[in-house]
């Protein structure tokens, strides 16, 4: 199945989860490009099922600055700040 948010590249669910999940590399595609992609145009239920949290709130720093939605930028600012203060049950 292809999904919608890497229309413009070749690969499949699972090639683009091995990549979100480190396991392989595709050229300059890896882990941190599937992550990013996946902030940008993806649904909020997609990332945290995909990513999961503990991954976005340890990744973000990283991956911050190349999110070019403000308002996305802004959300995930909130989120990766108020999880470990309010929810960290959540990160394990």
């Amino acid at each position: 199945m292809r999904l919608p948010y890497v229309w413009d590249y070749d690969l499949d669910e699972t090639e683009f989860r091995d990549l979100l999940d480190g396991k392989t590399t595709i050229g300059r595609l890896n882990r941190d490009w599937a992550a990013i992609r996946l902030l940008e145009y993806a649904p909020y239920a997609d990332i945290v099922q995909m990513l999961g949290f503990r991954n976005l709130v340890e990744g973000w720093p990283r991956w911050r600055n190349h999110i070019r939605s403000l308002s996305r930028r802004r959300s995930f600012d909130f989120l990766t700040d108020w999880l470990p203060k309010n929810a960290p049950e959540r990160l394990s």
